[in-house]
Formats: structure tokens, sequence, C-alpha cells
């Protein structure tokens, strides 16, 4: 098998690629759930993840690789409910890549790390042939502080899904720019501490967090109800989205369920706390537009209602999507 494009889309064919050559070598019970981030023994329960970035252009409306570089991790940790302590950061340059790019790259990356709590406490930087690129890999550490059991496995029928706000803002962007197209769109990288810390404060019982990412909403629901063993079922007008990345969608013929985000999640909870869940995240950085987008129903697969009444069958992404997204 050739490794293609579509290979790091977040959809099929990433999981394909990740159950047959690395899942299979490294299998372990840890690293076998699958999840955002693994939480392990330590002094205190800790969790550990790591992720590397590739986007295209590096510096986009909202946001860099530097910035990304961060939230994507943080973001990682925060999905198990644990709080984001230290980060690493490994750079690949390619020879070409402009000191002052690279600088205002660093100076984004230390000032959204400040903003999310975390330190970075180590790095390496290597230089190869190439045409001026900059890759960054970063590993994130975070410690369990509350009592929490949040994975994939605990989605439970009844369950409210939530959504932290409007979907679609950076594939947009990206795409935008690689375009030449003008509009406003920006990107919606952002670290999400604050709205989970709140919900655990709380007393939210969070039974599992996603952050929507490569693939979209759509590729992520479908992780989960096969994980879960349930069905979960959305409405398609509840799914909050900004009137300019609408438009953006239906001209270029994207869905926004497979469109990628950097600063939202999905939440599942009980229904009796789905409101309360809701103005939690609306009064915290980054939730100003949370929604109830549906619930979980016995069965299997991901289903939308639409706004005539129909019903749509949701799939993973499958092929390449956007490249270079993140």
């Amino acid at each position: 098998m050739k490794i293609t494009l579509a290979h790091g889309s977040g959809g099929k064919s990433t999981n394909d690629l990740i159950n047959a050559v690395f899942a299979k070598h490294f299998s372990n019970p840890i690293l076998n759930m699958m999840e955002d981030s693994a939480v392990v023994d330590g002094s205190q329960k800790i969790a550990v993840t790591t992720d590397s970035f590739v986007i295209t252009p590096l510096i986009f409306k909202g946001g860099d690789i530097g910035r990304l570089s961060v939230c994507g991790t943080v973001n990682d940790l925060l999905m198990r409910g644990a709080m984001p302590k230290y980060i690493t950061s490994a750079f690949i340059i390619e020879e070409g890549a402009d000191t002052e790019t690279l600088e205002q790259i660093v100076i984004s990356m230390a000032e959204t790390a400040k903003e999310a709590g975390v330190t970075v406490i180590c790095g390496d930087t290597k230089v190869i042939e190439g045409n001026g690129g900059i890759y960054i890999n970063t590993t994130g550490v975070g410690f369990v502080k509350y009592s929490t059991n949040i994975v994939s496995t605990n989605i439970l029928e009844g369950d409210a899904v939530i959504v932290s706000g409007n979907l679609g803002d950076h594939h947009a962007t990206v795409l935008s720019h690689r375009m030449g197209i003008e509009n406003n769109i920006q990107s919606d990288n952002a670290p999400l501490g604050e709205m989970v810390r709140n919900m655990l404060k709380g007393g939210i019982e969070l039974h599992c967090m996603r952050d929507i990412t490569r693939g979209g909403l759509g590729t992520v629901l479908n992780e989960l109800a096969d994980a879960s063993s349930v069905n979960i079922e959305i409405e398609e007008s509840k799914i909050p989205v900004s009137d300019e990345v609408r438009a953006f969608s239906k001209i270029l013929g994207l869905d926004i369920l497979h469109m990628g985000n950097e600063g939202k999640l999905v939440a599942f909870v009980p229904e009796s706390q789905a409101q309360q869940a809701v103005d939690i995240i609306k009064s915290s950085k980054y939730g100003e537009n949370a929604a109830v987008v549906g619930k979980v129903c016995n069965g299997s697969g991901v289903t939308m209602l639409t706004p005539l009444g129909g019903k749509r069958n949701v799939t993973v992404l499958y092929g390449e999507g956007l490249p270079r997204i993140c």
C-alpha cells in the first residue's frame, strides 16, 4: 500500500492506516483504547498525548501552525478530563524557511501556551532539505485532578449530544487561503480548558468528550457510536454554523459534517444535565455558540434528521478531504 494524501484526512483512510501499521505493532491495553490521550498511573493519574502539525499555509486568519500545535495537544488532554501542564516542542524545518516567519510562529506558540496554562519544558529542532516548510510535533502531559472516567465506551442511551460552537471555521479559513478567496472567516483554533474545567467544577457528569478536528463531526460521531454500540441521532437545524461558513460550504459543495475544526468539542452528558452543561459552556471562553444537537438512541451508526422531516445516514469522511489542515 502506498501512502496517499487521503491517509492524512482523518477519515476512513487514516483509520485504515492506523489499524494496519501503528496499532498493529504498538498494540497495548492503553493505546488500544484509541482515546485522544492516555491516562496512566504515576504519583497521580496523568494523561499523555502527542501530535504532529503540517498545515499549509503556515499562517492563516485567526492563527498559525504555532498556535495550532498547542491547541491541538492541550485539547486532546482535556478530552479525558486532564488539566494540561507540560508540553514538548519539536520542529522540523526545511531549508529555505524564513527566520522571521519562524520567530512569528514561536512567539504565537509561546503566547498560546501561556493562555492554555502549559509550560514548554523541552524540544528539538531538525533542518532538512526542502522548500521552506515548517513542521511541529508536540507532546503534552496533564494531570487528572477530578474523579472522572471520560472514555468513548461510556456513552449511554438517552445522553444529550452537545457541540461547543460553530462548525467549519478552520476548514473554511484554510481553504479560502489556498484558493485566494477573500472573506471574514477566521480559524477557530483555541484551547478549550476553561469550558472543560467549568463543566467539571460544576458537577456535570461527562460520559465522553472529543475535539472535532480532521474528518469533522460526522467522522467523530461515527467513531464514538461504534465504540459504545449506540445510535447517535442529530438534528441538522440545531448544528451551529455561521452564516458565512454556511454560504461558503454551499458554494463549494462542502459538507459541514465533514469540515475540520480546531477549537470545538462534542460532549455526551445525561439529558437531565444538558441545559446546565450548555449554559456553562456558553459562559466560558470560546463557547458562546454551544448547542444541544442531538441524542443517543438504541441502535447503531449516526443519523441526521433534516428540516424537511427526512432522515439521513451520516458516514465517516471518505477520501482525502482537505490535506494539511492541521
